[in-house]
């Protein structure tokens, strides 16, 4: 599995989904306080790893990024998820996931496809399941997961082309923009969350449509 998983997964030369500076921007803002939420997680366990590990999982197969499905593929092994159930959530299958951990699985999956934008009854659903400590674990997952992906993305779309098999609806120049900018992106979002977190604003983005 570790032998042939790369291989596998940069086979595939088109995006499944491509993101903006702008959409990046807004996910990097609320990066900061999730991955201190996930951080504080490994200490205090609100939510199991291995629940953690398929949020971050379903976000990934969502969106479509191979160098995060690679490296997720790897701290799920390494955690003692098996290769099987690794491959089903990667490939959107339903047979692993446990009936307690659903609505937090379709949560992540909805999360993905808003595009970081969930709209605010789809979270409250989850709240009233969870409770707001579970909550707002499985909603970091998501966040942190979903920068990674979004930046993942054209960083796979250039380990693509530099194997010889570029992606069919990309190029050079937006790959290395994109790489490059979201870099200096990164200090700029992080002030914006200190100033959130000052003003006390919501640690989440709705969807206002």
């Amino acid at each position: 599995m570790k032998e042939t998983m790369p291989e596998r997964l940069f086979s595939d030369n088109r995006y499944k989904k491509k993101f903006t500076l702008p959409e990046l921007y807004t996910a990097l803002i609320f990066a900061p306080g999730a991955l201190l939420l996930l951080l504080r997680n490994k200490i205090y366990k609100v939510v199991d790893e291995n629940f953690r590990e398929r949020i971050m999982l379903a976000v990934t197969q969502v969106n479509g990024c191979a160098a995060c499905s690679w490296a997720h593929t790897r701290m799920a092994l390494s955690q003692g998820m098996s290769s099987e159930e690794i491959s089903s959530f990667l490939s959107g299958g339903e047979q692993y996931i446990k009936p307690e951990e659903a609505k937090a699985i379709l949560f992540a999956q909805h999360f993905a496809d808003t595009r970081g934008l969930p709209q605010q009854d789809a979270y409250r659903a989850i709240e009233k399941e969870y409770g707001p400590a579970k909550t707002k674990i499985i909603l970091a997952a998501a966040q942190v997961m979903i920068v990674g992906n979004m930046y993942g993305i054209p960083l796979s779309a250039l380990h693509s082309r530099l194997s010889g098999r570029p992606y069919t609806d990309s190029t050079l120049v937006y790959e290395l923009c994109f790489l490059i900018a979201g870099l200096a992106l990164i200090p700029f979002a992080v002030l914006h969350a200190c100033a959130r977190w000052i003003f006390g604003l919501p640690k989440v983005k709705f969807d206002k449509a």
